[in-house]
């Protein structure tokens, strides 16, 4: 656990709480070491910190317009990356209508989130609906395809090399943000059933593996999306934003 130095002060002209209660004719700017968490002050400034006329360096302020990326990408993986670092990638993709392959990710989790349209998700674990405004976290290394209804556009983040966990909702209690009862997990119902017998063009399924970085391909006689039944507390798991 990290013991940070945590010494609160007041200086000067300043709100009794964040981000309410200060003059309107002042700038408020946030700064920290680790994004919300940790230690944090709020100063307040008489011009915007953001006022700027020149800026030269690669560290610079940068807005991305998503609607130029065009193309239907067939595999997730073939999806444009847009921003990444040591801990996360972030793609946009336009899916396919169907998949011809299963997806896997060995770098870390994949959160998927549907930003337009609807259709089928098939994993390991089962078959799950998707839809606008969902989020459906992939657990590293779920083999996964995706059928369109309705054309999708998607954010795809990895957490390279880490989890997705919740925070810690201390005393406000397991119900904050959402209710966990609100989750969904893929089910083997008659749609997932229906497609054990599925196979790619060449009567083949081919499984593109993405480990560092870099693609391998495995290729197997039948469908690898059989399973008949799961136990455990592993799974992929779907929140809308309406929830």
């Amino acid at each position: 656990m990290r013991r940070y130095i945590y010494f609160p002060r007041i200086e000067g002209q300043a709100s009794r709480q964040a981000h309410a209660g200060f003059d309107r004719n002042l700038y408020e700017r946030e700064l920290g070491k680790e994004g919300f968490f940790g230690p944090a002050t709020h100063m307040y400034h008489t011009h915007p910190p953001t006022g700027w006329i020149d800026w030269e360096g690669p560290l610079r302020p940068r807005a991305f317009n998503l609607n130029h990326i065009r193309p239907t990408h067939a595999s997730p993986w073939d999806a444009t990356t847009f921003l990444h670092n040591a801990h996360c990638k972030m793609r946009f993709w336009r899916a396919p209508e169907k998949m011809d392959h299963l997806a896997r990710n060995g770098d870390g989790d994949e959160l998927l989130f549907v930003h337009r349209g609807r259709g089928d998700l098939f994993c390991d674990y089962g078959h799950l609906p998707v839809e606008e405004g969902d989020y459906v976290i992939l657990p590293r290394s779920t083999m996964w395809r995706l059928e369109t209804t309705e054309p999708v556009t998607a954010l795809l983040i990895e957490a390279t090399g880490s989890t997705y966990m919740l925070p810690d909702k201390g005393i406000v209690g397991q119900h904050a943000i959402f209710d966990p009862a609100v989750l969904e997990t893929p089910h083997i119902d008659e749609a997932f059933r229906a497609q054990y017998e599925d196979r790619g063009p060449d009567g083949t399924w081919k499984v593109r593996i993405k480990r560092q970085n870099r693609l391998s391909t495995v290729t197997y006689p039948f469908n690898p999306l059989d399973a008949v039944g799961w136990k455990g507390d592993l799974a992929p798991v779907k929140l809308n934003v309406r929830d």
